[in-house]
């Protein structure tokens, strides 16, 4: 650390002792939430990036920004040593805070595009509409959206502060609107709205009209004719009324007004080049302000798109392999290898033919992918600072709110997204978040997705081939949703995945630091699982590719797994004599636990509620500070290692535990007989964070017998 410890292990105390004590912090004079974020590299992406300065936030806009400018002596002080802040990512297009749609009853609901999911779902209605549900132009997200949940926690857990959000169904499926994804209400999340009109190309479907693509077009072409007529008669009547019969009140074809009159922008969910040759055809007819969503073939048009002037709001929800890849497979259509390989190439290709394009996210279940694929886009020939600005500046210019989001300037929204790591590493970790100047609290990827997974969860023994003999390790996973975590151990060491994910398919992917001859480095690992089986290749650095095939030994811990590291922890003084037995097997740390923060001479108390899946530990951690959850947790042979963010004097400061734990029979002596008082497990680290690094203890009965 850059500092002395001594003011960090001070100011920790005095966070955790206040805290203890529940003494309330003074109340600042305006009333208003200040924060410094000090010693920070700073992209503000509207200018030089400063290596290292302070951003200083006042009443939800960013104050202050700079490297020569000090703390407020108001401000609640974040240590950004270490941390690069970047303005708020914002997701061009989503449908988060959405009602999923119900299904209708009887009816097959295969099909759909992911984002845009109406297949024969019940479609959302506005009442007193001369039009059937989905040609309702006039429906408004701001109508239909709903705060919190998890889509939303999962968002914001991948730095993504803002975001464009439409009705989920239909082909006029309605407008959208601009939102921060922070907020108790609908109406503190909104930015701007209504943002722009949004078309669909997927055919109605329960026997409505149209069900054909070619009748969608009819459909789309008709309605805007329908609406230029409207708009003329309007216009005569309103001129001189007397004498003329009143024209009818239409609010669909009203709706499409301000898109016949360029005011609105019309964003159309085209994906194949044929799709958005019939988009770029419509928005010539009717002299429309095109938007292409999804874009996934848009490179192909990339002359016309740019000759028409239209922006791309390209999806990072890449083609994946939809069955398993086993070798009774069939082999893949040469068309989805393509699409496959050209999906993070296009970005680039856009680029070059200076077509201005945003990132979308391109479905809920899909954040946690969101700056992986970002990060694929700029291995695949994107520029870095393009890539960024395709998540920050360019969807606020594209859709209309850059004068208050997508850049780190004065006077602008305060919402932040800030990574230990630069944000196209794989290593790369979200620190924090700030929507509208306030930090928001991150939950970890698995306990934001929507359900838990069980293909891939359990103990693996793999067998890798890297050319040099057969090395077996084994990998212990846990699936929540597509999101995976766990860790490997054996001859390669030991380490936490990173980037894991695994599709429906049973495809699977993830990262892992890995000891070579000493030296560690990274190892990427892509697969498939079948049942109980798994194979694929391994990627080491500086190493050619390898393989290896794997195959699960259940749900119980691999015979191999170490026990944790016996210690020197000795009784408190005054305890009974007590005799140290062999280490404790790992699953003896799972309970609840009595902890104690050593600083100095103070303890402070805090409860350790450890669950053990195979290598993995997870449970809560509650002390002065509201209950939090454990993440990154793992046993190796060396004892336990594990973080938690808790919120210390109103700052989310991340402590990352690692200790050891040994298992003590109590005895009592009376006379010459000596007598066993029960067996109890103790353990002891460090807590290490931003503040400093201070000890720890603390004990769990595992028998005791009353005297």
């Amino acid at each position: 650390m850059r500092h002395s410890l001594v003011r960090p292990i001070l100011t920790l105390i005095a966070f955790i002792i206040l805290a203890a004590q529940a003494v309330p912090a003074p109340a600042q004079q305006s009333g208003v939430d200040v924060y410094a974020i000090t010693n920070a590299c700073i992209v503000t992406v509207s200018g030089p990036v400063i290596e290292r300065g302070t951003v200083v936030i006042r009443n939800g806009l960013i104050h202050m920004v700079g490297a020569s400018v000090k703390a407020p002596a108001d401000a609640r002080i974040i240590d950004g040593t270490g941390l690069t802040i970047y303005p708020g990512l914002l997701d061009a297009y989503t449908n988060l805070g959405m009602p999923q749609p119900s299904p209708a009853p009887g009816t097959n609901t295969a099909g759909g595009s992911p984002l845009v999911q109406q297949s024969s779902a019940q479609t959302t209605s506005s009442p007193n509409s001369t039009q059937p549900p989905g040609l309702q132009p006039e429906l408004l997200a701001i109508d239909l959206l709903q705060a919190g949940g998890p889509q939303i926690e999962a968002a914001r857990s991948a730095g993504i502060t803002a975001a464009l959000t439409a009705p989920r169904e239909g082909i006029l499926m309605g407008q959208s609107a601009l939102i921060n994804l922070a907020g108790d209400s609908a109406q503190q999340m909104i930015v701007r709205t209504p943002i722009a009109l949004h078309v669909g190309f997927t055919p109605l479907r329960g026997g409505s009209y149209p069900q054909s693509l070619m009748g969608v077009f009819s459909a789309l072409r008709q309605m805007l004719i329908d609406a230029e007529h409207y708009r003329e008669a309007q216009a005569v009547y309103e001129k001189n009324p007397r004498g003329l019969r009143r024209p009818l009140q239409d609010k669909s074809l009203a709706a499409l007004l301000p898109a016949l009159s360029r005011e609105m922008p019309v964003i159309m969910q085209a994906n194949t080049e044929r799709e958005i040759q019939r988009a770029l055809d419509l928005a010539r007819e009717f002299n429309l302000r095109l938007i292409i969503a999804g874009g996934r073939e848009s490179w192909k048009v990339a002359d016309r798109l740019r000759e028409q002037n239209v922006e791309v709001l390209f999806s990072l929800n890449f083609p994946k392999r939809t069955t398993a890849q086993v070798p009774e497979a069939d082999p893949e259509p040469l068309r989805i290898l393509r699409e496959r390989v050209d999906a993070p190439k296009t970005p680039a290709r856009l680029g070059a033919a200076r077509v201005r394009f945003a990132f979308q996210s391109g479905a809920p279940g899909e954040m946690a992918s969101y700056l992986a694929n970002a990060a694929k886009t700029v291995e695949n020939g994107l520029a870095r600072e393009e890539a960024l600005r395709a998540m920050t500046v360019r969807p606020a210019e594209i859709l209309g709110v850059a004068d208050r989001l997508g850049t780190i300037e004065v006077g602008k929204i305060a919402n932040l997204t800030i990574t230990r790591g630069d944000i196209f590493e794989r290593t790369a970790r979200i620190a924090y978040v700030f929507i509208d100047g306030r930090p928001v609290d991150l939950k970890p990827a698995a306990l934001t997705a929507t359900g838990a997974g069980t293909l891939a969860s359990g103990n693996w023994t793999l067998n890798l081939n890297l050319g040099e003999g057969e090395t077996v390790i084994t990998l212990a996973l846990e699936q929540t949703g597509e999101q995976l975590r766990g860790s490997i151990q054996g001859a390669l060491g030991s380490g936490q995945i990173a980037n894991g994910s695994i599709g429906q398919g049973g495809d699977l992917r993830f990262t892992v630091p890995v000891n070579i001859g000493g030296l560690t480095t990274e190892a990427a690992f892509t697969g498939t699982i079948s049942g109980n089986e798994m194979r694929g290749t391994i990627q080491i650095v500086g190493r050619a590719p390898g393989s290896f095939t794997g195959t699960r030994i259940g749900s119980a811990p691999p015979a191999s797994t170490p026990p944790a590291r016996p210690t020197a922890t000795q009784p408190t003084p005054g305890a009974p004599p007590a005799t140290s037995q062999p280490a404790a097997p790992a699953a003896e740390l799972a309970g609840t636990w009595s902890i104690k923060f050593v600083i100095g001479e103070q303890s402070v108390p805090a409860t350790l509620v450890l669950e053990r899946r195979g290598v993995i530990l997870t449970g809560t951690l509650q002390g002065p500070f509201p209950t939090a959850e454990i993440i990154m947790g793992s046993i190796d042979a060396n004892g336990f290692r594990f973080t938690s963010v808790v919120q210390l004097g109103g700052e989310n400061i991340e402590l990352t535990f690692e200790g050891s734990a040994v298992e003590f029979e109590l005895r009592s002596k009376s006379g010459s007989a000596v007598f066993s008082r029960g067996k109890v497990m103790f353990m002891n680290g460090t807590v290490t964070s931003a503040l400093g690094t201070v000890k720890f203890t603390g004990e769990r009965p595992l028998s005791m017998i009353r005297q």
